[in-house]
Formats: C-alpha cells, structure tokens, sequence
C-alpha cells in the first residue's frame, strides 16, 4: 500500500488554453467555470499553493447575461483615495462601456485574494468581439457545465 501524497512540482506543470464564448451565458455561472481552470482546480494534480491552473481567452464579453434587474442594482464602486474621490457604476453602464472588466471582476472576485490569485488572474484574457490574437497557443473550446469530458 502506497501511503504517500503526490506533490506537485513547478517543473511539472503543463499549461493549455482554453477558449469560451460567453454570448448568452450568466455572468456569475461563466465565471465560475472560468476560475476553476485558472485555479486549476479541473485537474487531478491541482496543489492549493501553485499556479497549475491554465490560461482561458473568453469571447463576446460584451453579449454576457446577467438575471433579474442586475443591470441597475449592482453597483461597482471604487475611490481613489482623495477627498470626493468615491465612485460607482451600475452594471448596466460598465457592461456597454468596458464589457471585458466585467468578467475580470467577476473571475477575481472567485480567486484567492493574495499574490497567488493575481498570478492566477493574469492567464485570464478577455474579448468583447469574437476576434483574439492568440490562435498560434491553439485554444481548445471549454466544455460547459453540466457536459460529460468523457
């Protein structure tokens, strides 16, 4: 009987890309599906404490869902740290204004809030059209929830 935990090493790690359309997709379903591979949690060699997670290229940001009256009730707020320097969006404008930081919010809010989630989150690229410059890494489409991977 083998009792020993399988660790994995830095130099074991093998990246793929990935490629989702999110045209008629919730936003909070996509982006779950999306930070499970940037984690790499999909795989069976995931380790908590390395980036083995993959890089994912979502398309059509800009023709995401979201349900119930979202568009107008979720605020994105910030402040810049100067007096009167608190802003905040709707949904709905920041989506028809810069569709791509939708999804990069929504995905880092769902990984680790430290330096490992924001290595996770630089392998995350996101599009509002259907066009992306990274054909040469030969993206695989992602399968959606609920599909077999058999």
């Amino acid at each position: 009987m083998n009792s020993k935990t399988y660790t994995l090493k830095a130099s074991e790690i093998e990246r793929r890309w990935y490629v989702v359309d999110a045209t008629d997709e919730t936003l909070g379903r996509l982006a779950t599906r999306v930070a499970r591979v940037l984690e790499g949690k999909h795989k069976p060699t995931f380790t908590p404490n390395l980036d083995s997670g993959d890089h994912v290229i979502v398309l059509n940001a800009s023709r995401v869902t979201v349900t119930g009256t979202k568009l107008k009730t979720k605020l994105y707020r910030r402040h810049s740290g100067y007096p009167m320097g608190f802003k905040e969006e709707a949904l709905g404008h920041l989506l028809e204004r810069r569709p791509e930081e939708v999804i990069r919010r929504a995905v880092k809010g769902m990984l680790q809030h430290n330096k490992l989630g924001a290595q996770q989150l630089r392998k995350l690229k996101v599009y509002a059209g259907s066009d992306h410059p990274h054909t040469a890494q030969k993206p695989e489409p992602l399968a959606r929830a609920g599909a077999s991977n058999s």
